[in-house]
């Protein structure tokens, strides 16, 4: 098993390959405020990547087998594939070569407490609002977002070696590689069917990880999702639940919700107390995310009316039912959902609070996701006035043409809903710009670059402020 003591200094040169990653770079940031001497190397330039730079690493731009030399540890992100010159490079020289999720599963070991956020959906949220909330305590923790948080100023946050907040994710089992002393499972469903066989298997993994944690450990677990009773069975940890549906540790009793869609609730704490809680995010699903971020900041002893005033504050991370801004009184959000149980959650809060038309454009995620969920996907845009679909983002596959954006836009026609296949982003922003009107929503969907559209549109509404000037 890879240990790593971030003190001894065995490895002073790490090089990562895929280092613009969210969470590479922020691996690669701790690491630089430990004195380590850091280099990387990735496709393309970015924000990121010039956050480093400037922080003091040495970043390549491109994949060359020449970057890893003089590297004492290697390590690299899931997206990697195994011929990438580098990675075989590494090989060859005998430097000890690790997964990105490996690394941090032993980084965590050098803090007291580790939270580590876990489940299909939520993940990024519910981390962004334990942040929020831990950020403004005594605390101190260090932190790995898989998002951009204002609160925290970007995706990774330099606290003490008492508490470390990161985000879990299960794909390639990489849950598995970590053993936190406190667990949040959000909730189990089938994603990221290029690795996993089916949802059997998506919960085997899930089980497997509970079974990890010792007794000293916290599990913290939605009691309402359907694979929590599997998992809490298997666990040794000490279990704390929290839900809506049933009667759990913590509960959120009298729900109600504002006209932007925003959710109160009476949270009962079991033996303890009732409290009144606001959030300042929309959608019934939060309120699930904010269970678990109370849950946890409780049990660290956070006192309940900091938890009370600091998780109202939180109003969102970026790219999760994020305003981007306006154009011409039509209200434009952007969200990272990219598969089918996101999607449907995030249309419905919208809907609950929408004036006029929701224009979904949607980026679908993966071939191998878009085929194997397609009749998931063709009914998860019912609260959608209008869907316009765009190509499929292909992150790390290739195409093998046994799957096509038309596909899907065909399938939610079926379905019932109004659906289009467009290819390009100009063909996509002429037609919402020919189409949208005063009150309406145009909602880009989606884990790729579609965001792009709507930046593009609200930057002609201030392009047109400038030309008045």
């Amino acid at each position: 098993m890879f240990e790593f003591c971030i003190t001894d200094n065995k490895y002073p040169r790490v090089h990562f390959i895929g280092i613009g990653g969210i969470s590479m770079s922020g691996l690669a940031e701790i690491l630089l405020s430990e004195g380590y001497i850091v280099t990387g190397s990735d496709a393309k330039d970015s924000l990121i990547i010039e956050r480093l730079k400037n922080l003091g690493a040495n970043i390549y731009i491109n994949h060359k087998e020449s970057n890893v030399n003089g590297a004492d540890l290697i390590i690299y992100t899931d997206a990697i594939s195994k011929d990438n010159e580098e990675l075989v490079k590494a090989h060859s020289l005998g430097v000890p070569v690790i997964d990105r999720a490996t690394f941090l599963g032993a980084l965590m070991k050098n803090y007291k407490n580790s939270i580590a956020v876990s489940g299909t959906h939520g993940k990024t949220t519910t981390t962004s609002m334990l942040s929020t909330i831990l950020n403004r305590s005594t605390l101190n923790p260090t932190i790995l977002l898989g998002g951009q948080l204002d609160e925290i100023g970007g995706n990774v946050k330099l606290g003490s070696k008492e508490y470390i907040l990161t985000e879990a994710c299960e794909y390639k089992g990489n849950i598995l590689k970590y053993f936190p002393t406190m667990a949040i499972i959000l909730n189990v469903d089938a994603d990221h069917l290029d690795f996993f066989k089916n949802m059997d298997h998506v919960l085997s993994t899930f089980v497997e990880y509970g079974k990890n944690l010792n007794e000293d450990s916290y599990l913290l677990i939605n009691i309402d999702d359907a694979s929590y009773k599997k998992i809490m069975d298997n666990t040794k940890a000490k279990v704390i639940t929290f839900g809506i549906d049933k009667d759990a540790d913590y509960t959120a009793e009298n729900i109600s919700f504002s006209e932007e869609g925003f959710p109160s609730y009476t949270l009962k704490v079991k033996d303890e107390g009732l409290y009144p809680i606001k959030l300042s995010v929309i959608g019934k699903h939060n309120i699930y995310n904010s269970l678990a971020s109370i849950a946890a900041a409780h049990i660290y002893g956070i006192p309940m009316e900091d938890i009370q005033k600091n998780i109202s504050i939180y109003t969102g991370v970026h790219r999760r039912q994020e305003l981007k801004g306006y154009y011409n009184g039509i209200k434009i959000i952007d969200d990272y959902a990219h598969h089918p149980t996101e999607i449907r959650v995030t249309l419905n809060a919208l809907k609950n609070s929408a004036v006029g038309n929701i224009y979904c454009v949607f980026q679908p995620h993966t071939y191998t996701r878009t085929k194997i969920l397609l009749n998931s996907f063709a009914e998860a845009f019912i609260d959608a006035d209008k869907v316009i679909i765009t190509d499929i983002y292909a992150a790390r596959e290739k195409d093998d043409g046994s799957i096509h954006s038309r596909d899907l836009a065909n399938a939610i026609s079926d379905k019932g809903s109004d659906a289009v296949y467009l290819g390009t982003f100009d063909e996509v922003e002429a037609y919402l710009l020919s189409h949208v009107k005063e009150n309406d929503i145009i909602l880009t969907m989606g884990a790729g670059n579609v965001y792009l559209i709507g930046d593009s549109i609200i930057a002609q509404d201030k392009d047109k402020e400038k030309a008045a000037v």
